[in-house]
């Protein structure tokens, strides 16, 4: 299961304004059993991967101040903390019913569409992330997100229209470039896509970026740098099955059919899967 972000609403920044430095200071039982106390315990328990205690601290908010003017983003929080638990419908639901009480809440309809997307439902996502966009279109997260679907999706123009806003809002973000990057590479602009896993690359180096710029490099045929490109990538992921798959088929182009063999069976002893980009 692909675990999603938890978007933490700073509602503790509440527990301060309602009751004083003491707060920080001292909490006792009274206070950290208050409604604001019980979210930013929830809080802690999400540093600590504990999903099962923040759902019972959220829910027992909840519980306690049904009609408290900010539970609704406690809903959208709790949805996210309940798919990380892998309660996929629970989780849907308990967003969903966030979304009816605040249905021009940016942040709940991201959540929902992050949630939908981890799950596999891109056509759902999608939707999700357009109704995002619609309502403020310069959120880089929820762009990239809606330009990868839209990829996936086979819907290439509108993954190019989220490229050029994503190119003025945020034009030397690490999204901006990833997402660059893999249009062209689906558009087969090979020569276009190199300087976007380039800039991936210098932000912060990774076996899927260098993967991604030697299957440019290969594509073009400049088969030095694409054999550059596998090594470093293997160094950085023995593992990478896709990196594997690639050196065979440069090994092939350079008649190199034993090594190019043996690297397809690496490739195919391999478990663990390719990081893929999008």
């Amino acid at each position: 299961m692909n675990k999603v972000c938890y978007r933490c609403i700073a509602l503790c920044l509440f527990c301060i304004m309602q009751y004083g430095v003491a707060y920080t200071q001292a909490p006792n039982k009274e206070l950290e059993d208050s409604y604001y106390g019980l979210i930013g315990r929830a809080d802690k328990a999400i540093e600590h991967g504990d999903w099962a205690g923040a759902e019972e601290y959220l829910l027992t908010a909840l519980s306690n101040e049904p009609q408290h003017p900010t539970n609704v983003m406690v809903m959208s929080n709790l949805g996210l903390v309940q798919y990380n638990l892998g309660r996929d419908s629970l989780a849907l639901e308990t967003l969903s019913r966030a979304h009816a009480i605040a249905p021009r809440s940016v942040t709940i309809l991201a959540n929902r569409a992050q949630v939908l997307e981890a799950m596999g439902l891109d056509s759902l996502a999608f939707a999700d992330y357009s109704k995002v966009l619609a309502l403020d279109s310069s959120v880089v997260e929820p762009l990239y997100a809606h330009a990868m679907i839209a990829l996936r999706l086979g819907y290439t123009d509108k993954a190019v229209a989220d490229c050029n806003r994503l190119q003025d809002v945020a034009a030397d973000s690490v999204q901006t470039h990833r997402a660059w990057a893999n249009v062209y590479s689906v558009k087969k602009q090979w020569l276009d896509a190199i300087p976007h896993f380039t800039a991936l690359i210098d932000a912060g180096p990774t076996a899927a970026d260098y993967c991604g710029r030697a299957v440019c490099y290969l594509m073009l045929n400049r088969l030095n740098e694409a054999s550059a490109d596998i090594s470093t990538g293997l160094e950085l992921d023995p593992e990478n099955r896709e990196l594997y798959f690639y050196r065979a088929y440069l090994n092939k182009a350079r008649y190199r059919h034993d090594d190019a063999r043996e690297d397809m069976r690496r490739a195919l002893s391999v478990k663990k899967q390719p990081d893929v980009s999008f």
